[in-house]
């Protein structure tokens, strides 16, 4: 690369400093940097609000490296990032002193208080605060500078270990109960080691990053070719059987999780599996067979309320069924729902097929709320009484399912069947036909596919999982009404799996751990819930279109004149049987699916 003329030098620096210190100055001007600042990351070196100002210009200073901001000049290139960091402080040191020198900012601005002057000042006063905050924000710029320069193979190990570290400081009240449970009364004095108040303490959290980079550079640069070889020369019959000890062992930790967790973060893995298992049926119809499916939170309401009048013990239940016998019915209405909502919109696509299955879904929730119904499903009083899911005494005490860590067993074997299933159809001859109607419907027709009986399989096996999650919603609440069954849900799902990976199984289950499972920890910012979402989905389409854990066909997709650098093993050895073999042309994969 040639090096930049002096002028352009300097346009790239204004340019990535300014557009970091508007950042920066906006998360502080919304209330973001003080509100997250109560949660600290690292004791008393770094907190939540901090990571999120200091963010801008370690970003910014990477970008302006790797995107060419002094050509190939070494020595101008960490200076361009020392100078980054200081434009992108002079837009957070103006709102400093705006907050100072006018008396009735907070009528413009009711975030910048006093509390965020002290905390963007680290308490020292406005005229050193300011000079710290110069002098960290272009050292950080700095930093984001080198890290540019250091090889992939350096870059990468040292990237996720400092990564991993933050999330460990993060969650350290979930660790904390761990701890507790795993260590019983020898717990005290490794708490007090490993964790301060609210985060990691800094000695624990440099051994953290040295261990977790260590890990990451022993990983990319020895173990991961020679157990990607090692996986590749094995037997069929072994490597399955391979699959199978490592999904018992998955299974075994799973059924342990209640007992490490506590019944508050056992309650928190009971909302996520219900995603889960929304999730996977969503994915089959946006994932596999590319119907873009909007009001998907129809089926989970239906699912629900045919579970809710069914069980209900109130002046709304019908028939008084028990769990079990109501369940394959409100799985078989939420069904029918699927093949409905399918039998309409069989010749739509894309944005024309979103903004129909988007007013089923509406039509759903207004119909719940309306007085025509209300003698029947309640209207916005919704149902009560609903029974929960009976069980011998021998098993559960009481002889029903009441606590979380009762229900986390249904819905974990609910989201077992949900992915076995998914699994299954995925290399069947069903799943094959699904991925040909999601490249190209006319040449998947031409080779004989029948559209209609393959978009409608879709539709009731997406509408089935979602109505099994929404039964279970029922009995675990035990009283439903419209407003649980909102556009958002439909939101959130979809979400889920394209932050995940789009047709990827474990990309569902990440996707909720990261959209549904991380709010839910952070309870306290819900607040910016929503715009965290929207920022997490603009840099996923940015950095990493095809997902955390994407599927190998997505992958190649997406990147297919360039190596993929990969942050989570791939799920290839969950599928060998069409991904392994490559993308073929449509033509191609239509005809493997008629044949």
């Amino acid at each position: 690369m040639a090096t930049l003329p002096l002028r352009q030098t300097v346009r790239n620096i204004l340019r990535y400093g300014l557009l970091a210190g508007l950042v920066a100055t906006s998360v502080s001007a919304i209330g973001m940097v003080q509100t997250f600042d109560a949660r600290d990351v690292i004791t008393g070196v770094l907190s939540l609000g901090q990571l999120l100002l200091f963010s801008a210009p370690l970003v910014a200073g990477y970008l302006i490296t790797r995107r060419g901001g002094a050509g190939s000049n070494r020595l101008l290139t960490p200076l361009s990032g020392l100078f980054v960091g200081l434009v992108a402080a002079l837009p957070v040191a103006g709102l400093v002193l705006l907050a100072v020198n006018v008396e009735n900012i907070r009528s413009k601005l009711v975030n910048v208080s006093s509390q965020l002057v002290q905390t963007l000042t680290f308490g020292e006063g406005t005229t050193t605060g300011l000079l710290m905050l110069l002098g960290i924000m272009g050292l950080l710029g700095l930093i984001g500078a080198l890290a540019a320069l250091l090889p992939e193979n350096v870059r990468r190990p040292l990237f996720l270990g400092v990564l991993w570290t933050l999330v460990v400081g993060m969650l350290s009240e979930v660790l904390l109960g761990v701890l507790r449970s795993l260590l019983a009364d020898n717990a005290s004095g490794v708490n007090r080691f490993l964790f301060g108040a609210k985060g990691i303490n800094p000695v624990p959290a440099v051994i953290f990053a040295v261990v977790f980079t260590a890990l990451a550079l022993v990983w990319r640069t020895f173990a991961r070719e020679r157990v990607q070889a090692w996986s590749s020369r094995q037997e069929p019959a072994q490597a399955r059987r391979m699959r199978a000890g490592r999904a018992i062992l998955l299974f075994l930790i799973l059924l342990f999780l209640p007992a490490l967790l506590g019944r508050y973060l056992t309650q928190v893995l009971d909302n996520v599996g219900l995603y889960i298992l929304m999730g996977l049926g969503l994915n089959i119809v946006v994932g596999f067979a590319g119907l873009l499916d909007l009001g998907y939170v129809a089926f989970y309401a239906i699912g629900a309320y045919t579970m809710g009048i069914l069980t209900s013990t109130g002046g709304l239940g019908i028939a008084q069924l028990s769990f079990w016998e109501a369940l394959p019915i409100a799985v078989a209405a939420s069904v029918l729902a699927g093949i409905l909502l399918g039998t309409p919109v069989l010749n739509m696509r894309g944005d024309y097929l979103a903004i129909v299955t988007l007013g089923f879904g509406e039509i759903i929730r207004v119909l719940a709320m309306s007085d025509l119904l209300k003698p029947y499903i309640g209207g916005a009083q919704g149902i009560l009484n609903i029974t929960k899911p009976p069980l011998p005494e021998a098993i559960v005490d009481g002889g029903r399912l009441v606590q979380p860590e009762e229900f986390y067993y249904l819905i974990l074997a609910g989201a077992a069947l949900a992915a076995f299933v998914s699994w299954r159809l995925r290399d069947s001859r069903l799943g094959r036909q699904w991925m040909a109607v999601r490249e190209d419907e006319d040449v998947a027709e031409a080779m004989g596919i029948h559209l209609v009986k393959t978009k409608l399989l879709a539709f009731a096996m997406g509408a089935a999982f979602s109505g099994l999650a929404g039964a279970i919603f029922a009995s675990q609440i035990g009283s439903i009404y419209p407003h649980s069954f909102n556009l958002i849900i439909s939101i959130n799902v979809l979400s889920l799996i394209i932050v995940g990976g789009i047709g990827s199984l474990p990309g569902v289950v990440v996707g909720a751990l990261a959209l549904v499972g991380m709010p839910e920890l952070l309870r306290e910012f819900a607040e910016y819930r929503y715009l965290m979402y929207g920022v997490l989905l603009i840099a996923m389409m940015i950095a990493r279109p095809e997902g955390l854990w994407p599927s190998p066909i997505r992958r190649r997709e997406l990147h297919r004149t360039g190596e993929v650098e990969e942050s989570f093993p791939a799920d290839a050895e969950l599928h060998p049987t069409v991904e392994e073999r490559g993308p073929a042309p449509v033509a191609s994969a239509a005809k493997t699916a008629v044949d």
